[in-house]
């Protein structure tokens, strides 16, 4: 998997065959932080993801009390990586910004309280109204 900003300045790879957990959520910070109806995230284990260049971080917090980082470019302004902070072990790469690699299918659905009501999610996944630490 290779994926990139929109400048290129910033990018992220995996190694081919590196699993991915593909989560779609509906809150409103993802909302907020993707400028779409919900938020799609690949999350791989970290130890497998490279990121490489110029990257900010904003960091807010979630309803569990926990807290979530966006890795975004300070050039272009691409939100590029995701980082729950109680789940160190996995990194996630904005779906959306993926340019090689298979694109993954998402396999959850989360804050579908605040999805919006044309949206009809297909495809085999889970289901949560509440969410799980996005």
């Amino acid at each position: 998997m290779k994926a990139s900003c929109q400048c290129g300045q910033l990018t992220a790879s995996a190694p081919e065959g590196a699993q991915a957990t593909v989560v779609l959520c509906h809150c409103r910070d993802c909302r907020k932080r993707s400028g779409a109806p919900f938020g799609a995230m690949a999350y791989y284990p970290a130890e497998a993801v490279v990121f490489h260049g110029p990257m900010r971080d904003f960091t807010r917090p979630t309803d569990s009390g926990n807290s979530y980082t966006t890795g975004f470019c300070p050039t272009c302004g691409t939100s590029l990586k995701g980082q729950a902070s109680r789940l160190p072990q996995i990194a996630g790469v904005a779906l959306g910004c993926i340019d090689e690699g298979t694109i993954p299918a998402p396999t959850r659905s989360v804050y579908e309280q605040d999805k919006a009501e044309w949206i009809d999610l297909m495809g085999d996944m889970a289901h949560h109204p509440r969410g799980r630490d996005s």
